[in-house]
């Protein structure tokens, strides 16, 4: 595929967005998801993006990982690990639709609408919305690790935890930081085995790696500029404009 000048501009403002969504700045990560699917077909944009947040993940750890609350990180995991099979189980079967669009353009605009649904909900309601109970573990884990199998979308969800355990703000980036280069770093194989598994319905592509490889800088950038911005931006407004594009990138992904 060739990439339009337009797409190339997407992609540098995706990458820097990963970069301050690992920077401190809550809520900007979840334009990424639609944005790189207007560039790349679903199944590939999810595999794309994947290693741009991966590399985003490595500087998050080296700054924060002396914080880490391993007791917290560790009762969420197996159901992540739980949500993660279904979502792979839901790639592996889910195909094209009647027009010979993946289908799974579709299925990430949703559950981008849901998300951006849910940090709406955590800001109106605040500590109403924290797991409390067992149940609400396994259900925030399960799909906290669904959402980001198929689609890279489980910010808000891992918000809403992290939030709930009145964790000080240093081992709050510390416990997200190990959260998703763990998890990120496990959804690489089990693409690739998909794509084996399925090489007419791959989860990358070579235009896709070189994509990332080009956008590395910019993931360092978006690292840097993110934690010079921080406190010279006004978070309500950011979070806004980055819901707001959010929104309207899903909706383009329903309506195509």
């Amino acid at each position: 595929m060739s990439i339009t000048p337009l797409q190339w501009l997407i992609g540098i403002l995706a990458a820097i967005f990963i970069g301050f969504s690992k920077t401190g700045v809550p809520g900007v990560g979840i334009v990424v998801v639609p944005f790189m699917a207007l560039i790349f077909p679903g199944r590939i944009s999810v595999g794309t993006t994947g290693l741009l947040l991966l590399a985003a993940d490595v500087f998050a750890v080296a700054w924060y990982r002396q914080h880490t609350r391993w007791d917290k990180l560790t009762q969420l995991m197996p159901w992540v690990v739980v949500g993660m099979l279904a979502g792979f189980v839901m790639l592996f079967f889910l195909g094209e639709d009647a027009r010979g669009q993946d289908s799974l353009n579709k299925v990430i605009g949703a559950l981008v609408l849901v998300m951006i649904g849910v940090y709406v909900l955590r800001l109106r309601f605040g500590d109403q919305l924290r797991p409390t109970s067992q149940v609400g573990l396994i259900s925030t884990g399960a799909s906290a690790g669904f959402s980001t199998m198929v689609s890279n979308a489980a910010g808000p969800i891992m918000s809403i935890y992290m939030t709930s355990l009145g964790l000080p703000k240093m081992e709050f980036m510390g416990t997200s930081a190990w959260y998703y280069l763990i998890f990120n770093a496990t959804k690489i194989p089990l693409y690739i085995l998909l794509t084996v598994l399925n090489p007419a319905r791959p989860m990358f592509s070579r235009d896709g790696v070189v994509f990332d490889v080009a956008m590395l800088p910019m993931i360092v950038i978006g690292v840097f500029l993110g934690r010079w911005m921080l406190p010279r931006l006004s978070q309500t407004l950011f979070n806004v404009f980055a819901l707001s594009l959010s929104a309207v990138a899903a909706i383009r992904l329903l309506l195509q």
